[in-house]
């Protein structure tokens, strides 16, 4: 099947600054300045994302490695977009949910060509593709800029979300280090211990606060404890990435880059539960 070449996703940086400015008139300043922020944020990953999909692609495929450094180019050029604009809307808006909706397909087709072994000799696991996959569409939906829920709601809603990603942050770098470094494998090990049980809980109150209690004092607690933990993961992926640079630290990652990765969702975290909890998030 021929690859897409996206070419109707190329664009002019200074032609998307030239915004419409009834659209942009029409976002409220402090709704626009979050997802702005957001939209920096994210758009960084996504880059890295198509990096580290090319680096992990089999050397035969060609095409689809030709694909993954488009959508690098792709979102280094949004990126910097983002970085030259005060506003989020207009036909840079549209450009970025554009280059997420194509990014969402690629990375669905490279799942199921992994799903039925037809990516052979390549170094992307199947729960990778998914787990970088479900980043790009909590992105697209961030920029459909909903209604915020109540806070219990949303601050669950982030928990269900985030804990899911650090727990399988964990077991891939578990998976990713050489059988030697068996210190580093056990922490983790125990990241991923730790990261499933919260994972679950955060699901079981998700469910029970659906029923709206006037008070859900435990959340409380359980998110003191999720700061906590999210501050250690955070400082061993800080780590790993320092010995990584320094080359003390064995294993098969495509590059250092991706421990610093995972260090900034990590603070992407703590920075959603400080909107809630500022004193315990931001004393980290």
């Amino acid at each position: 099947m021929p690859n897409q070449d996206h070419d109707d996703l190329l664009f002019d940086e200074q032609d998307l600054l030239e915004e419409d400015q009834e659209l942009l008139e029409s976002i409220p300043p402090d709704l626009d300045e979050t997802l702005l922020q957001e939209a920096r944020f994210w758009t960084g990953i996504m880059k890295e994302h198509a990096l580290f999909i090319e680096l992990g692609l089999p050397a035969d495929r060609r095409d689809l490695r030709a694909e993954a450094a488009r959508f690098n180019r792709l979102f280094a050029r949004l990126e910097r977009a983002l970085d030259r604009t005060s506003r989020l809307g207009g036909r840079l808006l549209q450009h970025l949910q554009r280059a997420l909706v194509a990014f969402i397909n690629f990375k669905e087709r490279l799942l199921r060509l992994l799903l039925a072994c037809r990516l052979p000799g390549g170094a992307l696991y199947p729960l990778l593709i998914d787990h970088i996959t479900r980043e790009a569409k909590r992105f697209l939906h961030l920029l459909s800029k909903p209604e915020l829920e109540n806070r219990l709601h949303a601050l669950l809603n982030e928990q269900v979300f985030w804990l899911r990603v650090m727990k399988e942050h964990a077991a891939f770098v578990r998976q990713l280090l050489d059988p030697s470094e068996r210190t580093l494998i056990a922490q983790a090990e125990e990241f991923v211990i730790i990261f499933s049980r919260l994972s679950e809980t955060a699901n079981e109150f998700e469910s029970m606060a659906s029923a709206n209690p006037p008070s859900f004092n435990t959340v409380r607690r359980f998110t003191n404890e999720v700061i906590q933990q999210t501050i250690a993961l955070r400082n061993f992926k800080a780590a790993a990435y320092e010995l990584l640079l320094e080359c003390q630290l064995l294993g098969i990652f495509s590059s250092p880059l991706l421990a610093d990765h995972i260090r900034r969702e990590a603070d992407k975290f703590l920075g959603e539960l400080a909107l809630f909890t500022p004193t315990e998030a931001n004393s980290k």
